[in-house]
């Protein structure tokens, strides 16, 4: 670590011979300088330099050995064993996956341990939430980006969802809300690679045998702007290969039923994220809506999503699932009904028979 600094060194920018401030340093790795200086003071990881012997001067060896601390902390392992294991340039024995069945892709993780990621309130979580949060908190892209999909390829999309990505989008909202305009930078940013690992989820699933089915509309009602449980269910469906249309934010009445009339979906999720955007006349008036020539006419079920939903018991087309997981297997069951119906429709049409299809082999322009 007495190594003269370098142009170019692991942090990538020029350093004077003399080494860089602590607040230099700290904003190349994206934490504060205060956590540097606790990292000094309790764990050893300081400068090999000290200006005047009071001003700490970081070279190129000592920031490497901060990048491997923010990249052990980052992946859960507590921060005293990862100081130990940065300086000795070692990887620590906690640190490999948990052997899991190849065959389980719920397989279950290492046992939740309370603690934070960086002063985040993550509270009794999975040590990976911990290190994203504490990735999050230091805006650290590449080790977020990195995160998320090795966790969705190890844990499954799911698990990665319901376990590590919800608490920790809630910890950094919660952190947001109480401390006045800070951390709005990391919610942002936080929400941004959850929502690029969830598409990337999307994009590399291929088309099932169901894609004949009808699809499966997406919406958030007028006036909610939260889509990111609407992603998640979008690359469910993907990896179910179920055919599905996601419209996104806020999607106005007449746009959403223009998309039912036209496309005849075999269900429609509405997301409400609180009940002061939940809008039970539009989730009756889809529930309502039938197309299809006359004697064979067909509706979609609705599904309400989403905490805003809260309350009354869903009326009759409608259905409130109550997670990620439950709605997955709802829909799944809806398309293969309405895949079957379709089969058969067809086979009642090569026969002679004159039984129409289902709500699928209804021509969903005409009403």
């Amino acid at each position: 670590m007495n190594e003269p600094a370098q142009t170019g060194g692991p942090a990538g920018a020029a350093e004077p011979a003399h080494g860089v401030t602590t607040g230099t340093v700290a904003r190349r790795l994206g934490v504060a300088p205060t956590t540097l200086r606790s990292w000094d003071r309790r764990y050893g990881i300081g400068p090999a330099a000290r200006e005047d012997g009071r001003h700490r001067r970081w070279t190129s060896g000592d920031i490497a050995v901060l990048q491997e601390m923010c990249r052990l902390t980052a992946s859960g392992v507590p921060p005293a064993e990862a100081a130990r294991a940065a300086r000795a340039g070692t990887v620590p024995a906690a640190s490999p996956a948990p052997t899991a069945p190849a065959a389980a892709p719920e397989a279950s993780v290492p046992a939740r341990q309370p603690g934070s990621g960086n002063g985040l309130p993550l509270g009794d979580v999975r040590q990976e939430c911990r290190g994203l949060g504490r990735a999050a908190v230091r805006l650290d892209s590449p080790t977020m980006d990195e995160m998320l999909g090795s966790l969705i390829g190890e844990y499954g999309l799911v698990t990665t969802w319901e376990e590590v990505m919800v608490p920790t989008l809630h910890a950094v909202g919660r952190k947001w809300e109480t401390s006045g305009d800070q951390y709005v930078e990391v919610e942002h940013l936080l929400s941004w690679h959850v929502s690029t690992a969830l598409r990337r989820v999307g994009i590399g699933a291929r088309p099932g045998p169901r894609a004949s089915a009808p699809p499966i509309l997406l919406a958030c009602v007028p006036g909610e702007q939260h889509t990111l449980p609407l992603e998640a269910l979008a690359a469910g469906l993907a990896e179910l290969g179920l055919p599905a249309r996601m419209f996104g934010a806020a999607v106005p009445p007449e746009a959403l039923d223009q998309a039912v009339r036209r496309t005849g979906p075999v269900a429609v999720v509405l997301w409400a994220q609180a009940r002061s955007t939940a809008h039970h006349a539009l989730a009756r008036h889809v529930a309502d809506t039938a197309w299809g020539v006359k004697g064979a006419r067909a509706r979609t079920t609705v599904l309400l999503a989403g905490p805003g939903w809260a309350g009354p018991v869903p009326a009759p087309g409608m259905l409130r699932p109550g997670g990620l997981r439950e709605a997955l297997g709802l829909l799944r069951g809806l398309c293969e009904t309405a895949s079957t119906a379709v089969g058969a429709g067809r086979v009642g049409r090569a026969g002679g028979g004159g039984g129409a299809g289902g709500g699928g082999g209804a021509d969903p322009q005409r009403s």
